[in-house]
């Protein structure tokens, strides 16, 4: 039993987590304090669901750089439709964000599945213009914490059942990854995410629409990224056009290929990406809570996923030429 753990792709992220959080301990014992876990709490929920979305993607042996921004103009013109309307409610705010997610992901799709532009250039594409809409739509400025509604800002303080830990944010993500979990496991579309990236060729000769479920894998993702933007307000209170979402394409990519998702498609669970996320939220507070200043992050992002990448490559060349020797 102990040997099927460790020759799951999990278990070296989960021995290199136990490790980081003792090392960081032992340098700042301050780091397991409540205010440091709250924070690490209220973190991963944005990074969970975005990661979760791009999961999908990744699985076809795609890529999607462009779910910043698309939870930034989510975020953004849903944080203006609260301010503007303040009688809409929450959760169909949470909807419309979802759905202005959904329609920037089916642009990316309609461009992949359907123009055939290879998946880096388009997305590159449009992470641009959605980052430039952003301002657009916003006229450069900001939506103020006190400008929208008190019952979106406590989505990140209280849980349900009048508790408090977890906050609301928290079960989202949770709900999310479970639907997702199940998606994968059980629908046709899941299978098929997996069968497209594990053999494009052949899966399209078993009948698989490749196109199709190409193109439901890139709305997934920005469905996700879009429901974000939301809980983003949230979380920050203030929405601004410059920040909102900058860099969350990068954390999302790491937490999915650090969780064990092929680059390459066709492998990947839930738990890694979760763990992934996890991983990274540790990280991200321990850079603060060891006074490493902010710019070395992307540094230290880049050199994890550099890691992965590189275990990703000799765990495909062992699987290779263990077939071989059969």
């Amino acid at each position: 039993m102990i040997n099927k753990l460790f020759q799951r792709r999990e278990a070296p992220l989960l021995i290199i987590l136990a490790a980081l959080v003792t090392i960081v301990c032992l340098l700042q014992p301050r780091f397991l304090s409540p205010g440091n876990l709250q924070s690490v709490l209220l973190w991963l929920p944005l990074l969970i669901i975005v990661a979760l979305g791009e999961m999908a993607v990744i699985l076809t042996r795609g890529i999607d750089v462009s779910v910043g921004s698309i939870l930034g103009l989510s975020g953004m013109m849903t944080a203006m439709a609260l301010r503007d309307y303040p009688e809409l409610n929450i959760y169909v705010a949470a909807l419309l964000a979802t759905g202005i997610g959904a329609f920037l992901g089916a642009i990316n799709g309609g461009l992949i599945a359907g123009a055939g532009t290879p998946p880096i250039v388009a997305t590159l594409a449009t992470l641009g213009i959605y980052r430039g809409l952003t301002f657009v739509v916003s006229s450069g400025k900001q939506v103020d914490d006190y400008q929208l509604p008190r019952n979106l800002a406590r989505w990140s303080i209280d849980g349900p059942f009048g508790l408090s830990i977890p906050p609301y944010v928290v079960w989202i993500a949770l709900i999310v990854a479970a639907a997702m979990h199940l998606f994968l496991t059980y629908s046709r579309t899941g299978r098929d995410w997996y069968a497209i990236g594990g053999e494009p060729d052949g899966a399209s000769d078993r009948g698989v629409p490749v196109r199709l479920q190409t193109f439901c894998a890139y709305v997934l993702s920005g469905a996700g990224a879009g429901l974000a933007g939301l809980l983003y307000a949230s979380r920050f209170g203030t929405v601004n056009p410059a920040s909102i979402g900058n860099g969350f394409e990068l954390l999302a990519i790491a937490a999915v290929v650090i969780g064990g998702t092929s680059i390459f498609g066709g492998s990947g669970t839930i738990a890694g990406v979760l763990l992934g996320c996890l991983l990274l939220g540790v990280i991200n507070v321990a850079l603060a809570v060891l006074n490493i200043a902010e710019t070395w992050q992307s540094a230290v992002y880049g050199a994890v996923i550099l890691m992965a990448l590189l275990t990703d490559d000799a765990a495909r060349r062992r699987l290779m030429k263990g077939a071989r020797h059969k």
